[in-house]
């Protein structure tokens, strides 16, 4: 409980106006605070300040030390070995600088921490398998980026080095993820340019650019002015803090902290309670002690199980106070019900880095699919040299790889990301000799991984479920009837290839599929699609068929429902056009509206459909797999999207959202010191037609910094258990269409309502970290 006594002073604006039991607390260590109007921050907070933005603690680890000293690491990308190059973390603990050489000329490059995705040991990547093999093992690491830019295959002179990058670059990157809204400070020693730890007004000007903040000359320089101490036209060590605290402010969590804490501008834990109740959570007063004990950032405070208002901040800036339910983050659905029950997260050409015509082929696309979550890939295999089947865009200008070393890799990664079965959809261009060979190597090489029978002996009942697929792969192809009389080989009409339209004018007529490819497919098996009354009479829980999104579009326009049914009961996998050049995607919204669960997307094509993608499948552990709603798992279901009448038990809703304001939006010109952005927010809403409305708020002219609107968006939605919604931030253009920001995309269902921050993602689906938008959001039934 709070101290009785306690009272706010009354200062003027050039005096501190800490309270007078701050000190004594040890709340408070800077006399001049009065600009923010709030206690100074711990020396944790503080610490955390200086262009050396380490965690305590962390500069004294061995493995930081030895990085900041420097290694020198051969790059690895042919079979010749480059000369050996030093590779440094610098100062700012955010930036790893190295050197590199082109046509004698010698550059130096910096990358961010921020920007990469994972680290992995040893010949773990497509360049350390191809050109890795001069070193040992041990020597060999691989820095994997976000996005598309590609990996970064080094090696040390000895294991110990290697060890001791790929633990310090762990390290680094598990703080940059747990990393406090301090990051402006990480700009100071970009903006810092003759490096003597001082900034000029003119220095400060070049960081306000840099964070993308066009601030008025006036008000910039009067800022600076009260923030010069020294008085000696620089801003030094606690002036730049100072400078960066204020600039840092956010008025409108002020403002929500006043309303809970009263006068003397403190959180008790029962006060912390009330305000979670009124966001919507069931908080008992022990859960509010908690979340003091695990954000409040000064120690005498957490000690007297006290709030201030940066560690309120801090609450609100992490995943607790992240819009998306956390209890929905790990694996919380039923996952024993029968695999069609399910959406899959599934890619196309799965093989490709870029286009369907003349982009490259990759085992790497394979790895970062699987690690995104993918639990369906695609290998088109055709006939390669010397008996080794290969993978590729068939008749184009696509690189080619081995089948092979794609298993290879498909089993290195399949359950690093995800425990849950992996399909391999299988286009056979091979003959019998060569598909041999692949069956000879999905046994040999995934082993134990690899489903050859089926669970119970017993192919007639509902499938498996997830549970019980658990670390399996399942191969999808063609199967020969197990009545014909050749043990090895039947002649099938290639029907299935015929129905696919433009997917695939190449295929034969007759194909030969061998017994022993045959006999791998056990739970999806490739069936030609004959029309909804067939299939629902006739066929069998374990065959499946594919539809390109036109047939797609056309069974969902003329027989919604009977679709819906289908879907209850077989799987169906859903897959682009395939005369689209540019490998663009279809919307998948319109295909899981009626329960399709296998919805194949070009995860190399960046856009809106991936982000839907990857917001569908963004709860329930990203595992890949989301149980589909009640309505489309009953196999008497009356639910058609085109008919929201037909609600099968939906109740409708109401979704208020306030767009308040976003934090630190990136720069789209950074060539460009003066391109500031003219920020707007558009939130999409995805699910039956009735349902999908797009509206906007006003745009705000030169502020990507902290743009505020205060503007509200109300949507109302028939199914919300369908429904997903996108977050869109863009840069006003008058003359143009409007440019990309960020997005942040997630279902309906798993959005937490109250003040919530969303942090965006950029359009190829990584982080903008800490680009941040900041909305407060009401559900309710209609």
């Amino acid at each position: 409980s709070r101290v009785a006594g306690w009272a706010r002073e009354e200062l003027s604006e050039s005096l501190c106006c800490c309270y007078p039991w701050c000190s004594s607390l040890g709340l408070c260590n800077n006399a001049s605070c009065s600009f923010i109007s709030r206690c100074k921050l711990s020396t944790k907070f503080v610490s955390s300040f200086s262009p050396a933005v380490f965690s305590p603690g962390l500069t004294d680890d061995e493995d930081i030390k030895i990085m900041l000293k420097g290694t020198s690491f051969w790059k690895v990308k042919n079979y010749q070995p480059q000369k050996q190059r030093l590779f440094r973390l610098l100062e700012d603990g955010m930036s790893i600088w190295f050197e590199t050489r082109f046509k004698k000329a010698h550059s130096k490059h910096i990358f961010s921490i921020l920007h990469v995705e994972s680290v992995r040991e040893g010949y773990q990547s497509e360049g350390l398998r191809k050109f890795g093999g001069s070193f040992a093992e041990e020597q060999c690491f691989t820095i994997v980026f976000r996005g598309k830019r590609k990996n970064l295959d080094l090696a040390a002179r000895t294991g110990t080095e290697a060890q001791q990058w790929v633990r310090g670059l762990t390290k680094l990157m598990a703080r940059c993820e747990a990393m406090s809204p301090t990051w402006i400070h990480g700009i100071l020693h970009e903006a810092d340019k003759n490096k003597d730890n001082k900034m000029s007004f003119k220095e400060i000007k070049n960081m306000l650019r840099i964070v993308n903040i066009d601030m008025n000359d006036i008000y910039a320089y009067q800022l600076f002015k009260e923030c010069d101490k020294s008085n000696n036209d620089r801003l030094e060590e606690s002036e730049i803090e100072e400078f960066c605290t204020r600039l840092m402010k956010r008025p409108e969590l002020e403002d929500i902290f006043h309303h809970y804490s009263g006068e003397d501008c403190v959180l008790s834990a029962e006060e912390l309670q009330e305000f979670l109740h009124d966001q919507g959570e069931e908080a008992s007063l022990q859960q509010a002690q908690h979340i003091i004990q695990t954000y409040e950032l000064n120690e005498k405070a957490r000690q007297h199980s006290l709030m201030m208002l940066d560690g309120f901040t801090m609450y609100l800036l992490s995943s607790a106070g992240n819009i998306l339910n956390q209890a929905h983050a790990g694996i919380y659905q039923d996952m024993s019900q029968p695999l069609c029950h399910y959406f899959i997260s599934s890619s196309h050409n799965t093989y490709l880095t870029d286009n369907q015509i003349g982009g490259a082929s990759s085992t790497e696309a394979y790895v970062r699919a699987l690690m995104k979550g993918c639990r369906c890939v695609e290998l088109d295999c055709w006939e390669g040299s010397n008996g080794e089947p290969i993978i590729y865009h068939g008749h184009t200008l696509t690189s080619k790889i081995l089948f092979r070393d794609v298993i290879e890799s498909i089993r290195d990664h399949a359950f690093k990301h995800s425990s849950y079965p992996v399909i391999l959809s299988l286009e056979n261009h091979c003959g019998l000799e060569q598909q041999s060979t692949m069956a000879h190597h999905l046994k040999t090489i995934l082993g134990d991984m690899l489903l050859i029978q089926p669970l119970d002996g017993d192919l007639s009942k509902q499938l498996p479920s997830p549970e019980q697929l658990k670390g399996k792969i399942l191969v999808k192809g063609k199967k020969l009837s197990e009545n014909k009389t050749d043990p090895r080989v039947y002649l099938i009409s290639n029907r299935e290839e015929e129905m696919q339209e433009e997917e695939d004018q190449r295929a034969k007529d007759i194909v030969q599929i061998s017994r022993e490819l045959s006999d791998v497919v056990v739970y999806c098996r490739a069936v030609p699609f004959q029309s909804l009354s067939d299939a629902l009479l006739h066929q069998k829980p374990t065959e499946m068929s594919s539809f390109s999104e036109r047939k797609a579009r056309k069974l969902i326009k003329d027989s919604g429902n009977f679709f819906v049914r289908y879907n209850t009961r077989y799987l169906s996998r859903i897959y682009p056009l395939g005369l689209k050049m540019n490998s663009s995607n279809y919307n998948p919204q319109e295909m899981w509206n009626v329960g399709c669960q296998i919805v194949a997307l070009n995860f190399q094509t960046p856009g809106a459909e991936m982000d839907l993608n990857d917001g569908r499948f963004l709860v329930n552990g990203r595992c890949g797999y989301v149980l589909k709603p009640a309505f489309l798992c009953n196999n008497q279901s009356n639910f058609d999207p085109k008919v929201p009448i037909h609600r099968s038990g939906q109740h409708p809703v109401v979704l208020t959202i306030k767009v308040i304001t976003a934090q630190q939006l990136p720069k789209l010109n950074k060539e460009k010191s003066s391109s500031i952005v003219d920020p707007f927010v558009r939130i999409e809403i995805h699910g039956i037609p009735a349902d999908c409305c797009k509206k906007q708020t006003e745009y705000r002219l030169n502020n990507g910094f902290n743009p505020c609107w205060n503007e509200i968006l109300m949507f109302q939605i028939q199914v919300p258990d369908l429904a997903l919604v996108r977050f869109v931030v863009e840069d006003y253009d008058t003359t143009s269409s409007n440019d990309f920001v960020g997005q942040f995309t997630l279902p309906l269902p798993s959005i937490r309502e109250g003040y919530r921050h969303i942090h965006l993602l950029s359009k190829d689906g990584t982080s903008l970290s800490p680009a941040t938008l900041f909305v407060h959001v009401r559900c309710r039934k209609m």
